[in-house]
């Protein structure tokens, strides 16, 4: 896509601190980083999210990532690494490039907000209404 900074990236023509690359991936660290080691992996492939990236694509990034994962592991020594992934502008998308976010967790280190959810007992009638209607609407 023409427009889209990670293809942008991926071509070369802007600049980047890549840390992984293959046939179908590119991995780079993120210039706002939440922590030191932030890195994006994304599939050469656009694609604008979940729903789009190709099967093919989704399982390169996802081996790509544990290579990464185990690189950020080696380097930094984190006690933890958090990935996240999101969809769609409503929960924080920003660049509309199907993209995981590996995101180090350094010894007192304050916990992410998305690691920080509270359990809290649902309605189980309701639970069940919902996952029947997400059954019925699986292809």
């Amino acid at each position: 896509m023409e427009d889209c900074i990670f293809c942008k990236i991926i071509k070369g023509e802007i600049p980047s601190f890549k840390v992984y690359e293959d046939d179908m991936v590119f991995a780079f660290e993120d210039i706002n980083p939440i922590a030191e080691g932030h890195t994006l992996v994304i599939p050469k492939e656009h694609a604008k999210d979940l729903g789009e990236v190709s099967n093919e694509s989704l399982s390169a990034v996802h081996k790509a990532s544990k290579k990464i994962l185990d690189a950020i592991k080696r380097a930094l020594q984190p006690t933890g690494v958090v990935a996240v992934q999101l969809n769609g502008e409503s929960v924080g998308q920003s660049i509309f490039h199907y993209h995981l976010h590996l995101i180090p967790r350094l010894k007192n280190a304050p916990r992410l907000p998305v690691a920080q959810m509270k359990m809290i007992p649902g309605d189980m009638e309701q639970i069940e209404k919902t996952a029947e209607k997400i059954r019925n609407s699986v292809i």
